[in-house]
């Protein structure tokens, strides 16, 4: 190898510090056996179309789509928390139930794909997460403190692969933080609103007929 492809090599390759988000359909298996290919498929497409909006929105980067979920990155932690909140609320009119988790840390940058153990602890803690649930690991609730974010307390979890053991919160979700009811009985005076966009008929048709 030579010199110069070395040095390409590590300009491509930079290390940013970056907020990873991982969705992920809950339930997938048991929807395509009631509803059949055909209309998993036209759900699978919508559920697609509210990420992407709600990615926009948000100022996010998608950088992998496998099967029912998704990889996106932000620039700041409370970008890709306002995300997924907007995700999870859009899908409830599909009749879908997502899971969510995000971290920040650095990772490598390698064109449009991101890299590291920080991507890796995202991917774990979207996977302890319940349906219609966001979790956020320490580092992220570190950095959205002071914010209009609402947390709660998950306790401390033993990654799959990650060594040690890493305290998570779970965002609680706008409708409930919009009552003026905090951890610990503070204010949530202030949590920014998610409009839920009208399922189109077609996509109601086939939901509510399976």
């Amino acid at each position: 190898m030579s010199a110069w492809s070395v040095t390409e090599q590590v300009a491509a390759a930079r290390r940013v510090l970056t907020t990873v988000l991982f969705t992920d359909i809950v339930g997938s298996t048991a929807h395509v056996t009631r509803l059949g290919d055909r209309v998993w498929s036209d759900l699978v497409d919508a559920h697609h179309a509210c990420f992407r909006e709600a990615l926009v929105g948000a100022g996010g980067r998608e950088v992998d789509a496998a099967g029912d979920g998704f990889l996106a990155t932000f620039d700041s932690p409370s970008s890709g928390v306002g995300c997924a909140q907007e995700l999870v609320e859009r899908v409830r009119d599909l009749g879908l139930e997502v899971r969510a988790g995000l971290h920040t840390g650095e990772c490598q940058r390698v064109g449009e794909s991101v890299r590291g153990l920080a991507v890796h602890i995202g991917a774990r803690v979207a996977a302890v997460a319940r349906p219609s649930e966001i979790l956020v690991s320490g580092t992220v609730r570190d950095l959205v403190e002071g914010g209009e974010i609402v947390l709660e307390d998950r306790g401390l979890h033993e990654l799959r692969g990650i060594a040690g053991v890493r305290r998570l919160f779970a965002v609680v979700p706008t409708r409930v933080a919009r009552m003026g009811v905090r951890p610990h009985g503070r204010s949530a005076a202030g949590v920014s609103r998610r409009v839920r966009r009208p399922l189109a008929p077609a996509l109601h048709e086939a939901v509510d007929t399976t």
